[in-house]
């Protein structure tokens, strides 16, 4: 049973991110895997720094961690901007009672 499920997994993804590239979403598959390789050296960093390697796992979370900001440096911007937004028009409204 648990191979059935295994593969069932791996042919709703193949076909979703088929769907998604004839759908003309590619970027969006492009951007979900480049994700996914400072992820990895995030993890093998942990798991480098949790066996007592503190060096290379240090050294490895760095790196990851970096890789993974320079990611998602458009986001992190973007919610930046919507906390300005907030932040401003909270200003705007003051300190009413309603």
């Amino acid at each position: 049973m648990k191979r059935n499920s295994t593969v069932g997994i791996i042919l709703v993804v193949a076909g979703a991110l088929l769907a998604m590239k004839f759908l003309g979403l590619g970027h969006l598959i492009s951007w979900a895997v480049s994700l996914i390789f400072p992820l990895i050296v995030l993890g093998l960093g942990v798991i480098g720094w949790r066996n007592g390697n503190r060096i290379v796992g240090g050294v490895l979370l760095f790196v990851g961690a970096i890789w993974l900001l320079g990611k998602l440096t458009p986001l992190i911007m973007l919610l930046f901007a919507v906390g300005l937004i907030v932040w401003g028009v909270s200003l705007f409204k003051g300190k009413r009672l309603h």
